[in-house]
């Protein structure tokens, strides 16, 4: 028995185990393996088309009929900066010309979308039961709409003043990320890094601050973790980075030779490849630059110029300039038949655990 059904009540599913809507890596597959398997399976959509959110909505209430979560980042679109943008450009030249391309070129703009009334439209359209967002909340309006959907609210928090503004502003579960989290961190109501704590820190810390309930998420990659979550108060666990261990997962070849490299327990917070902070595994660009600069453009302008640079060097089967995000649980993680077994092998693992307890 699971010592706390709050999330799996609220929710509908099964399990309380939530796959992190990871941007790039997780499409509608994997999401549909999740709620398959009786987890929470979460579609990124900041980073794709409307069209393709379309797309895999659409596939998703094709193939499942299990509540599922979509997710949407709610940032400020950044005001142009045009002499911090040029000095990116320069702090970038030496590589640009050491593989063989023009600096002065023009680059693609690197862009992620804020929920708007477009997606929002969808939300409508498509009803997933679970709506979450990143980086706080969207307006009231948007958010009125949302809910009157019938969907579920959640939202990351990385502080306790984080969590209980998301509750006040309406969240039905609050996502306590911790600073071993993978991917972009949450934060929002300010950017100082000097606030960010690790999970187990955190989660009680924001059990005993609201009253909703809390998801664990942040370093959590196998059955140990989650029991430990419970054991703080955490209803749920959010899990990220062991799912990048399962087919379902894509990536790019030097990401998975990362993630199963030596080097993946070394993993940094950085802004160099978004401008907002993410954890990633340490790569050239990181080492070299520092994986915190003040040159590097407001969120998500920094990555535009490193992507012919990511271009070039990703077809040598390089990742010396490509975002390899993954949390400090890395190591834990092993390769899965599926993300549905993986899912399933967590939740039983767990429960053996807790029954070990409870003798």
């Amino acid at each position: 028995m699971w010592p706390d059904r709050r999330i799996q009540d609220l929710l509908g599913i099964e399990l309380p185990i939530i796959q992190a809507p990871m941007a790039g890596p997780v499409w509608s597959d994997m999401v549909i393996e999740v709620a398959e398997a009786g987890g929470l399976g979460s579609l990124p959509c900041a980073t794709i088309t409307v069209d393709q959110v379309r797309s895999e909505l659409g596939i998703i209430r094709q193939r499942t009929a299990k509540p599922i979560n979509v997710n949407f980042f709610c940032h400020t679109p950044p005001v142009p900066d045009a002499p911090r943008e040029t000095g990116w450009r320069k702090r970038l030249e030496s590589y640009y010309l050491e593989a063989g391309l023009d600096p002065n070129g023009p680059v693609p703009v690197s862009n992620r979308a804020p929920f708007d009334d477009t997606l929002c439209g969808l939300v409508e359209d498509y009803r997933p039961e679970v709506v979450s967002f990143h980086f706080g909340l969207p307006e009231r309006s948007l958010l009125d709409r949302v809910r009157a959907t019938g969907a579920k609210i959640l939202s990351s928090a990385t502080t306790v003043e984080e969590a209980r503004w998301l509750e006040d502003h309406g969240c039905d579960a609050v996502i306590a990320q911790g600073f071993e989290a993978g991917g972009h961190r949450g934060i929002f109501l300010d950017d100082d890094l000097s606030t960010q704590v690790g999970t187990f820190a955190l989660v009680p810390q924001i059990v005993d601050a609201v009253k909703v309930p809390v998801i664990a998420s942040g370093g959590i990659s196998d059955a140990r973790g989650i029991v430990a979550a419970f054991a703080l108060g955490a209803a749920a666990v959010q899990i990220g980075t062991a799912y990048l261990f399962t087919p379902q997962a894509r990536l790019p070849a030097p990401h998975r030779a990362a993630l199963h490299g030596e080097q993946a327990d070394r993993t940094a917070l950085t802004n160099l490849f978004t401008g907002r902070p993410a954890r990633g595994i340490v790569n050239r660009l990181m080492r070299e630059v520092g994986p915190i600069s003040d040159l590097a453009p407001a969120f998500p302008l920094a990555g535009g110029a490193l992507m012919p640079l990511r271009a070039k060097t990703e077809k040598e089967g390089s990742g010396d300039f490509m975002s390899l995000w993954a949390g400090q649980a890395a190591k834990l993680c092993r390769d899965a038949p599926s993300a549905g077994k993986l899912t399933r092998v967590l939740a039983e693992e767990a429960l053996k655990r807790f029954a070990g307890l409870a003798a």
